[in-house]
């Protein structure tokens, strides 16, 4: 596919079509900078801002949506119509991102996501200015069903928030998932205690347990589950198990696998150069959205590069492209604007005093999502 994008980006610049570069791009980032998802929204923005502080031509408006998507709303109309920006990011949470993101590309802008994929907005809902940089929501837990079968695992426990990334979790990881299930439980998104679902668990006679609670919600059901006493081995996408977390869950992650299309470890130049420049900067190890976050930000500098923001159809050329070197190695966009990759199986370990992942198998590779059949530009 990037061969053919390859040649269809030559064409265009042969043509004139494709300018030599836009002199000034303005960027709307709205994330979740309080309450219970800060750290994964502080992430996005760190990693994003890391990608883009050597281009003067970028200029960045931050906005804090307080996971509430009428303040997400809020912002981006004040963000397209009073401060004009050119392209819009940062969206952590699925339910956040269908409030904002039709709108947003109906009104001409492009919408680049670092995060949250849903979807809706993968298959008959896709828009040609919509990119996710990260993943469609399935894809992970796809990954984890995966695992789960090569694991030997036959009768699995799965919960998940009953907002748009929790029902795409529990569809994802069923449709590789090849065993029975133990039970199926829906949480209430930002839930806390989470004694009831243990006591389900506990009782259902369950072989192993997968569960999505990304954020403060995981950190809270892996210090439940822990104290427990339930002895059941545990698979969960890199959501609830990422750098930002596992230092406050602490030994109770210990051994858990997870799946991931990024990790520090990944051995490629890319890779290694984010990893020491983002500790260089922040003074702390990159997160999985830091990572998405940087490569939201190499992806935008790419497109303009080659393109100017004022042509549209070549800047969407441009950045169908994806032509710049991914913290995660191998990158291409599929036909709906959502990643083709590999994702990993990881493992959490301890690195000196210092809690963190290491890759231990490739669970999918070269892997789309299901909805990219239903999108139509």
């Amino acid at each position: 596919m990037k061969t053919i994008l390859t040649a269809a980006l030559a064409a265009l610049i042969a043509s004139g079509a494709i300018a030599e570069g836009h002199n000034t791009v303005k960027v709307g980032m709205i994330t979740t900078l309080s309450g219970g998802g800060a750290g994964l929204g502080i992430d996005v923005r760190d990693g994003f801002m890391l990608a883009v502080k050597d281009r003067k031509e970028i200029e960045v408006v931050i906005e804090d949506d307080q996971r509430k998507p009428d303040i997400a709303v809020q912002l981006s109309d004040k963000m397209i119509q009073s401060e004009e920006v050119d392209v819009l990011t940062g969206i952590i949470w699925s339910n956040l991102a269908m409030a904002v993101v039709p709108g947003a590309v109906a009104q001409g802008k492009f919408y680049l996501s670092p995060n949250a994929g849903p979807s809706a907005l993968a298959g008959r809902g896709c828009h040609e200015n919509y990119f996710n940089v990260a993943w469609q929501n399935d894809n992970l837990h796809e990954a984890a069903g995966a695992h789960a079968n090569s694991a030997g695992y036959a009768n699995t426990f799965i919960l998940a928030p009953n907002y748009p990334a929790g029902q795409d979790a529990l569809t994802g990881f069923k449709r590789f998932y090849e065993g029975e299930l133990a039970g199926e439980l829906f949480t209430e998104l930002g839930q806390a205690d989470y004694a009831s679902e243990l006591a389900q668990i506990r009782a259902s006679g369950a072989d192993s347990v997968f569960f999505f609670l990304p954020g403060g919600m995981g950190i809270s059901f892996l210090k439940q589950y822990a104290d427990s006493g339930i002895d059941l081995p545990v698979v969960g996408p890199a959501f609830s198990f990422d750098q930002g977390i596992l230092q406050a869950v602490g030994d109770a992650a210990l051994g858990v696998a997870n799946t991931s299309q990024w990790s520090k470890d990944l051995d490629n130049a890319a890779n290694v150069a984010f990893v020491e420049a983002f500790q260089a900067e922040y003074g702390r190890l990159p997160s999985l959205y830091a990572s998405q976050g940087y490569d939201t930000g190499k992806l935008l500098i790419s497109a303009m590069d080659v393109a100017s923001i004022d042509d549209p159809d070549a800047f969407r050329a441009a950045l169908e492209m994806a032509d710049f070197d991914s913290t995660r190695g191998d990158f291409a966009f599929n036909s709906n604007h959502h990643p083709i990759q590999d994702i990993y199986v990881r493992e959490v370990v301890r690195e000196g005093d210092v809690l963190t992942n290491r890759i231990i198998g490739v669970a999918l590779e070269d892997h789309g999502d299901v909805y990219a059949t239903e999108c139509q530009f």
